[in-house]
């Protein structure tokens, strides 16, 4: 039973070895990137254009949620509150703001660039780009 095995393995090394020859000796493309076929030089570039969009658009997500009236007298009983950043590879997008009261809610918006903004943020906002950034 062993010899069976051992030459059933060395009749499967055989066979791959043979295979891989017969492949070299057909493959057209033999290292020269020239040499690909058309299908595989359209899809670098749909992939290189798709990496190309994909930098502008909105790929890094930081959410804070929090009460922004815990121990005054107004909390809406949880944290409703929340801050939410948007940003692409490049750290420019926007933060957004809503704060829940119990009779009332506001919600900012302000403009992010190099994952800094003009605008002063709270540190609830500075949370959200910071988890944001990769």
């Amino acid at each position: 039973m062993e010899v069976l095995t051992v030459l059933s393995l060395v009749v499967a090394a055989a066979a791959l070895l043979v295979g891989v020859a017969a492949w070299r000796r057909t493959s057209s493309y033999a290292g020269d990137p020239d040499a690909l076929p058309e299908d595989v030089v359209g899809l670098r570039q749909e992939v290189a254009a798709l990496r190309a969009e994909a930098k502008g658009s909105f790929r890094h997500l930081g959410v804070v949620r929090y009460d922004a009236f815990s121990g005054g007298g107004q909390s809406a009983g949880g944290r409703l509150s929340w801050s939410v950043a948007l940003l692409d590879d490049s750290g420019s997008g926007v933060v957004m703001t809503a704060i829940h009261g119990r009779s009332e809610a506001r919600s900012y918006a302000k403009s992010i660039s190099g994952w800094a903004s003009e605008q002063p943020l709270s540190p609830e906002e500075e949370s959200a780009v910071s988890a944001a950034r990769p």
